[in-house]
């Protein structure tokens, strides 16, 4: 008998035992098994299905998310020329399989021989900035070849190979491009400039969408890069093809600014947001801007609850205001390498308590509360997110600045050359006594900086301005200050991995603030979040919804006294993937009719 219940016992162990070896295996593969849609190894998003597909097919073959986002990158400036291409520069944010986070940036920086009265050109209004003058010394693929460097599997010459054959055998013109090269702004642009040679048939007509575009003379230059390298274009006779046909539309730019040319190496700047480590490039970069805004807002308890019923109409004129008060901060996104004040401010808790503080729910506040900085808003860029089988992953965003940058064509090269020097047109003219209180230094001033930006004090500018700030012209070296803000976010826990970024100059921080607080705050998947129709604060603090916005909503706003204006510009794209327990999601913004890849 007590043989029977021996052995009794140890049947029901051994029951209880398959039972708890079940329940384990159920819960380990019920997180393992991704929905519909979602991806097991490794993700792309850029700005269309063609070029998502070749960095897929990069990181189906073993490469890393730096080598999927290169030839992405490069397939990019076939696609969609308008935002980007061998002849701007770009912002890596890369998390390697250890969980350290890099930045390498090759934004344009300002030529040795830069007019230094280029700032007397500014324009007052926002327009299309085109001309030799304008360019920047291109540092896009010396970006490339350093991240490669470092964080490369793949050759380098595959990285091109697709790329090649699509810009000399051809393709039908994009609709995204299409629908561009219809605006009459855009069609007299290109009629009247070297950029006819490519985006005009024989009679001088504009491309519509049933034409094919080719680029004969920048596959050539691809095939010599993925051979020889990205020093082809620095030193080789890429550059002198390059220099030649901008010193023949009347430029400046040098061989001697090619070769010294330099890429900016840097740990990211890291910022807790809630329960995230948010990892973002340092200035002159606009990534402590977007965190700004996400840390107002997470100290008003954000949850699902926030975006339903009554509490829409509050949280929207919480996050308006929110966005205004990080306007009146873009005077401090200078480049730290000539102008050395110290910006931590704007990530202190202090600093933000006090700016939530002033937020009513029901009214704005006079505009010199704000501190709003004369700026130009800018539009262009392009971005792509990636992760790959290896657990890296990269957060990457490249421009040429306006649409079609200077719309200076290299004929020798193929190469498009950016506008970058019109991002400094924000300086020019923007130091009244009460736009100067933005431009001061915690180091000497801590106090004084503290009445003048938390309390709006109306004080004399010699109180608050710190000497050597003031600057009417460029340096020679000099970054352009950014919207840019290529970013990762982990939580603490390490269950969650979202990697994302914007594109649209000036809309970038608005996109993309309003992207991850959707996301991370308000409980939205991250395609609805993405989707959600945005609200874009201008430099001048005027309020301009996209179309579809709610009508009940925007009555709302201007009932709380802000003050409404229309756009039809919205150009703002936000591309993502996200990692959670082992379930990769990758959305493209439908608004550029991007689509990402995956497997």
């Amino acid at each position: 008998m007590a043989k029977d219940r021996v052995r009794c016992l140890c049947v029901w162990c051994v029951l209880l035992l398959v039972v708890v070896l079940v329940c384990v295996f159920l819960v380990v593969y019920l997180r393992c098994v991704c929905s519909g849609g979602q991806f097991t190894h490794a993700a792309i998003a850029a700005d269309s299905l063609r070029c998502s597909n070749i960095g897929r097919d990069v990181l189906m073959e073993g490469g890393s998310a730096v080598d999927a986002a290169i030839a992405s990158l490069v397939c990019t400036a076939l696609v969609n020329p308008q935002s980007m291409g061998l002849g701007g520069g770009a912002i890596f944010t890369i998390m390697d399989n250890k969980g350290k986070v890099k930045v390498i940036s090759s934004r344009e920086t300002v030529p040795k021989t830069s007019n230094l009265d280029l700032l007397k050109r500014c324009p007052e209004h926002f327009s299309l900035m085109t001309g030799p003058e304008w360019i920047g010394v291109p540092g896009e693929l010396r970006g490339y070849a350093r991240a490669h460097a470092l964080y490369g599997k793949l050759k380098w010459s595959r990285l091109f190979e697709p790329n090649i054959k699509l810009a000399r055998d051809g393709f039908p013109l994009p609709p995204y491009l299409a629908n561009f090269l219809k605006y009459p702004e855009i069609t007299n642009l290109v009629q009247n400039s070297s950029l006819c040679e490519l985006f005009c048939d024989k009679n001088k007509r504009v491309l519509t969408v049933n034409d094919t575009l080719k680029f004969p003379k920048l596959a050539t230059t691809l095939e010599t890069i993925g051979r020889e390298g990205a020093e082809a274009f620095y030193t080789g006779h890429i550059a002198k093809d390059l220099i030649n046909d901008v010193k023949e539309a009347g430029g400046t730019l040098s061989l001697e600014d090619l070769r010294s040319f330099k890429v900016r190496e840097d740990d990211a700047q890291s910022i807790r947001v809630r329960e995230y480590d948010m990892f973002l490039p340092p200035l002159p970069a606009g990534g402590v801007l977007v965190s700004l805004i996400l840390n107002i807002m997470q100290g008003f308890g954000l949850s699902p609850a926030s975006s339903q019923g009554e509490n829409r109409a509050l949280t929207l004129h919480r996050y308006i205001e929110a966005v205004k008060f990080t306007n009146g901060q873009k005077g401090n996104i200078k480049d730290p390498e000539f102008h050395r004040h110290n910006v931590e401010f704007l990530t202190k808790m202090d600093f933000i308590d006090h700016l939530r503080k002033m937020i009513k729910n029901d009214a704005t506040l006079p505009p010199s509360s704000y501190n709003i900085t004369a700026s130009g808003d800018r539009f262009g860029t392009t971005h792509i997110s990636a992760i790959d089988q290896y657990g890296s992953a990269v957060s990457v965003t490249s421009t040429i600045n306006h649409i079609f940058g200077s719309a200076v064509y290299s004929p020798n090269t193929g190469i498009i050359l950016n506008n970058e020097l019109a991002d400094f047109c924000g300086r020019a003219g923007s130091f009244t006594a009460g736009q100067e209180l933005i431009h001061q230094s915690l180091n000497q001033f801590n106090n004084i900086h503290t009445l003048c930006l938390s309390l709006s004090l109306s004080l004399s500018p010699s109180h608050c301005l710190h000497p050597g700030l003031l600057c009417s012209s460029v340096c020679a070296g000099e970054q352009p200050p950014s919207s840019m803000s290529p970013t990762i976010l982990r939580s603490t826990q390490g269950d969650k991995l979202l990697v994302i970024g914007g594109s649209g100059g000036s809309m970038i921080t608005s996109a993309m603030a309003q992207s991850i607080m959707n996301h991370l705050f308000l409980g939205k998947s991250l395609k609805d979040a993405i989707d959600e129709k945005l609200v874009f604060v201008d430099s001048q603090n005027s309020v301009k919804f996209e179309k579809g916005f709610d009508t009940d909503l925007i009555e709302q706003m201007k009932h709380r006294g802000h003050t409404v204006k229309s756009w039809k510009y919205f150009l703002n794209v936000v591309n993502a993937v996200e990692r959670e327990n082992g379930c990769i999601t990758a959305v493209s913004d439908a608004r550029k009719m991007g689509e990402a890849a995956g497997y």
